[in-house]
């Protein structure tokens, strides 16, 4: 996807990678890493990404054809500036799935979601660790058939050990060790999918 770099931006990569090398990555792993460094301005970003250059563009190619790209919640939607998402979290069916189930809402609405995106969607988690452990559920249970994984959950509870799962799981993914994450660390990952090198 083209588009517009703010020369800003434009300067920014520059002083990004005088910092740190980023130069041997793969292409897409390089773009993914890249862009969620500039996004939170934190280099410990390049040794903490789980990232797998094949899931990586398979989840560009899935996304350059229109799949459907599921995320987890709002702030993950509003942070992925140019391709609609489905974010059902705040739907009346997964508030009554939620209560019926005795699951979160996060939860809930990957279930919801999974009944029209079962196969060949890109699911983006930036917020709740309850979400990728239901996703990796359906998956496991044949339900989805994810084109790309991007578990970035954050939290103390659960979420590292969402990832460590996601790792497990064989499904193509994206990820980072440990308990941080986060909606705009998701969505610069999406970003970064789309948009490619900005300085390119």
């Amino acid at each position: 996807m083209t588009r517009a770099v703010h020369p800003i931006e434009a300067r920014s990569y520059e002083i990004l990678r005088s910092i740190v090398d980023t130069s041997g990555l793969p292409p897409y792993t390089r773009d993914v890493v890249e862009r969620i460094v500039h996004t939170t301005a934190d280099p410990s970003w390049c040794t903490e990404l789980v990232a797998d250059e094949q899931a990586l563009a398979a989840g560009a190619a899935a996304l350059r054809s229109g799949a459907p790209l599921v995320v987890d919640a709002a702030m993950v939607a509003a942070g992925v500036t140019a391709y609609p998402s489905i974010c059902l979290v705040g739907t009346p069916a997964a508030r009554e799935l939620a209560a019926v189930d005795g699951i979160t809402r996060s939860a809930a609405a990957i279930r919801v979601a999974a009944r029209d995106a079962a196969h060949g969607a890109v699911w983006v988690v930036g917020n709740a660790p309850t979400a990728l452990a239901e996703l990796l559920r359906l998956a496991a249970a044949g339900e989805v058939r994810p084109a790309l994984v991007v578990g970035l959950p954050v939290g103390y509870v659960g979420a590292a050990e969402a990832k460590e799962a996601l790792r497990g799981s064989g499904l193509p993914a994206l990820s980072n060790v440990g308990s941080r994450g986060g909606s705009a660390v998701a969505a610069a990952a999406v970003n970064a999918l789309l948009y490619g090198d900005p300085l390119a």
